[in-house]
């Protein structure tokens, strides 16, 4: 999904009946007639962002989801990754799940160069620390090795956007 340049052409045939409803509310949405089909044909980030943390409300599915939106925010670039996290989620989260969502996008927003949102950063730490394993062995080690956006909202895991444990 990286910034891909547009270099293919797409010819629909429509009535013009058809052409003037498509111009019309492609206008009312602010958009050109190519970015109106587009936005209604293609999924836009920011919905599927929405999609990816409302996911995360189920328990058994959350680990899943959260590996999913892992692998999704590491493929976008920085214009993408800027536009589909602007918005904040709406689903309703637990503490834990709203602090791991505000820390990848963090995250990936410090690895992209881009300034994380302001919706993310409002978003309160954990009061007490989360652990990435139950192992008591490995506590020192994730507490050194954390990235900084899980460990300023007292998260302690050894991987994070685009790597895999």
């Amino acid at each position: 999904m990286r910034n891909q340049a547009k270099s293919s052409q797409l010819q629909v045939r429509v009535s013009a009946g058809q052409k003037a409803a498509i111009s019309q509310a492609a206008k009312q949405a602010g958009l050109d007639m190519s970015a109106y089909v587009l936005s209604r044909v293609l999924p836009t980030t920011t919905s599927r962002f929405a999609t990816l943390c409302a996911s995360c409300r189920d328990p058994e599915q959350a680990r899943f989801a959260l590996a999913e939106l892992n692998s999704w925010l590491a493929e976008l670039g920085s214009t993408e990754l800027r536009q589909a996290v602007a918005t904040e989620p709406t689903a309703d989260l637990d503490a834990f799940h709203r602090n791991y969502i505000a820390a990848m996008v963090e995250y990936a927003c410090e690895r992209e160069g881009a300034a994380p949102p302001a919706w993310a950063q409002s978003i309160p730490p954990l009061t007490r620390p989360a652990f990435g394993s139950e192992l008591l062995s490995l506590r020192l080690h994730l507490l050194t090795h954390s990235p900084a956006p899980f460990r300023r909202r007292n998260i302690f895991i050894d991987s994070t956007v685009g790597s895999r444990v």
